[in-house]
């Protein structure tokens, strides 16, 4: 499948004892797919991969690569600090057919020069077999446009990029420069309306998980050259990500999704919940945003 469109990517749903608690992943996926997303991502950052163990992640994303049941494409998120360890991770999950593994840079306290960066992409997308997307996120290990493209291009089967950090300048760079078979997504979820403007082939990011009706709407908004509409749906959605962005976004994240219904569960210790004070300001942020639909 051609990862296209609006791709939130799943909170992971913990009980309070710390457990996965998988019976919950259907139910946000029905939910997902119902607001109109085009594809799924779990294991994220949005759903706390970092926090997971080896066997809960493949546990997760058969999960849902099950609740989906080939309705729309499954990427599977890669959170790790070597190469060895992502390379396991990805090959723990090439047997469920996820349309491609979502990778961050080696993110530790040491950054890899460019050229042993090159190497470690090309070393996870040779062993695992899986098409890969580079997520561009940790600020100390931030990719330049510049060598983001040259991976791509010498590195078969780097497919694209989510250019997060909110950088749209960035994001304008490599819509401009990237081989037009390369596949660019938007994390930069304050300006999805500019990020789709210029020619986004789609977004994962929270803001999707946390309205992904809305965020579908704006897409279509654009894809249709509606920009007045566009523009209406991004002043909404705006404030929404102003109320929930922080530290605890995947927290703020599945507090907009209990709003709509959806049980997330809670965040894994030690990141905290949703605090009074970010709720006061999320209810009435996304009440306006639905309104708006």
């Amino acid at each position: 499948m051609d990862l296209m469109g609006i791709i939130p990517p799943m909170t992971t749903p913990f009980r309070r004892d710390g457990e996965m608690d998988l019976k919950l992943v259907k139910p946000q996926v029905d939910w997902l797919i119902g607001e109109g997303a085009h594809g799924l991502a779990a294991g994220g950052s949005t759903g706390e991969g970092h926090a997971l163990e080896g066997g809960e992640y493949r546990d997760l994303i058969a999960a849902t690569c099950d609740a989906a049941a080939a309705r729309v494409p499954v990427v599977a998120g890669v959170i790790v600090d070597s190469t060895r360890a992502a390379i396991m991770r990805g090959k723990a999950v090439r047997d469920m057919k996820v349309a491609a593994l979502q990778v961050t840079p080696v993110h530790y306290l040491f950054r890899p020069d460019d050229e042993a960066m090159v190497e470690h992409f090309r070393a996870v997308a040779g062993e695992t077999g899986l098409p890969i997307i580079i997520y561009n996120v940790v600020p100390w290990t931030y990719l330049s446009p510049a060598l983001l493209i040259r991976i791509m291009r010498d590195v078969p089967g780097v497919v694209g990029v989510k250019q997060s950090a909110g950088d749209l300048k960035l994001f304008a760079d490599l819509m401009i420069d990237a081989d037009p078979r390369s596949r660019i997504y938007s994390a930069v979820d304050a300006l999805l309306y500019s990020s789709f403007a210029l020619g986004a082939h789609g977004a994962i990011a929270a803001i999707l998980t946390a309205a992904p009706k809305a965020v579908r709407a704006l897409w279509d908004a654009v894809q249709r050259g509606d920009h007045a509409r566009g523009r209406a749906l991004h002043e909404k959605l705006l404030p929404l990500w102003n109320a929930a962005v922080g530290d605890n976004l995947p927290a703020c994240t599945r507090y907009a999704q209990s709003l709509q219904g959806v049980d997330a569960g809670v965040p894994r210790a030690p990141m905290p919940a949703a605090s009074p004070e970010q709720r006061a300001r999320i209810e009435p942020a996304l009440k306006a945003l639905l309104a708006a639909l």
